[in-house]
């Protein structure tokens, strides 16, 4: 099909708070070799791109200065090399970034088919966080059946998928939230126990089951240290944001009595190999925990595309739940 020359897309006019999310008219991308472009339906709102609006987080040199990291939608073109996909193909894809726009290019082997029974809506919420989370749950964690897992946010999307993962490998499952509604939830998507932060030390309550095998957090700062209380020996934490810094304190003499490891990753930076090899693990193990119902979305609120300002305060306000996504209307 032939594509129009300019697109609908949400810049950011300049780092700050979210009114600088501005609608501008930008080029159509071009598929480079081994690429797609996607028509967008729903493109998934999430931290980092809070993050990069804020000017805290600066995109790869190669990747669009737009953000959005994850959409699904239809595949409209096909860079030379590109053998799965067909024109017309419904697909939700792990995006370099450009989600917040009527079309988006990205490698080829980063988009998966939609899983049979979901919608688009639902099919965007599941890249960023399907791909974060095995990745370093089960790739960097290496967490299996019986072992105690706690998850700190466990009402993010990253933390409502890590908890139904996690149930469906056979885990015991722990998860911190701030309310009990939030807990009400973590509990609802098979969290064993929902430890409500603002009363209880979760330290205290994983200590006394044996301690957490592995741990997953966002939180930096203040935690890293509780962390490591909290970790069984042998026991493993993985690191994914710092939302309340990345510096901190440690004594590492308890890391090596204890056998303790700390390891981290993200995403983003990550090489498109890298991604491929996440992208095949999720359509062969994550895909099927969808198509049985063990995995759900948790959605938490809509916006249009035009409205994305909207979805990044909400996403940045402590009441959100699950999963926020903008509907774009493409051309």
């Amino acid at each position: 099909m032939t594509l129009l020359n300019s697109m609908l897309a949400m810049e950011i006019s300049e780092p700050g708070a979210p009114d600088v999310l501005k609608p501008a008219s930008v080029p159509v991308p071009v598929p480079g070799y081994a690429q797609i472009v996607i028509r967008v339906a729903y493109a998934g709102v999430n931290r980092p791109d809070a993050l990069q609006r804020a000017g805290s987080y600066v995109p790869p040199p190669s990747a669009s200065p737009l953000p959005g990291l994850e959409a699904s939608g239809t595949v409209v073109a096909l860079g030379q090399g590109v053998t799965r996909w067909q024109i017309g193909d419904m697909v939700t894809a792990l995006l370099p970034g450009g989600g917040y726009a009527e079309y988006v290019a990205t490698p080829a082997t980063h988009a998966l088919p939609v899983p049979a029974g979901i919608s688009l809506r639902d099919a965007a919420c599941l890249p960023e966080t399907c791909f974060t989370v095995w990745s370093n749950v089960v790739m960097r964690g290496r967490l299996t059946a019986g072992e105690r897992f706690l998850v700190h946010g466990g009402t993010s999307g990253i933390g409502t998928t890590a908890i139904q993962i996690a149930k469906a490998l056979g885990a015991r499952v722990f998860a911190t939230a701030g309310s009990a509604e939030k807990c009400d939830l973590c509990r609802s998507l098979g969290a064993e126990r929902a430890i409500n932060y603002k009363d209880e030390d979760f330290v205290d309550i994983l200590r006394a089951e044996g301690g957490a095998d592995l741990i997953l957090d966002m939180v930096g700062g203040p935690y890293l240290p509780r962390n490591i209380r909290a970790l069984a020996d042998d026991g493993r934490l993985v690191q994914i944001a710092f939302l309340q810094g990345a510096r901190v304190e440690a004594n590492f003499a308890e890391l090596m009595m204890r056998r303790l490891t700390l390891t981290g990753s993200t995403l983003r930076p990550q090489s498109d190999h890298a991604k491929t090899l996440i992208a095949e693990a999720v359509e062969g193990q994550v895909w099927p925990m969808i198509e049985r119902g063990a995995l759900r979305v948790v959605h938490d609120s809509e916006y249009p595309l035009t409205d994305a300002a909207a979805a990044h305060w909400r996403i940045e306000s402590p009441g959100h739940m699950g999963k926020i996504v903008l509907k774009v209307e493409a051309a």
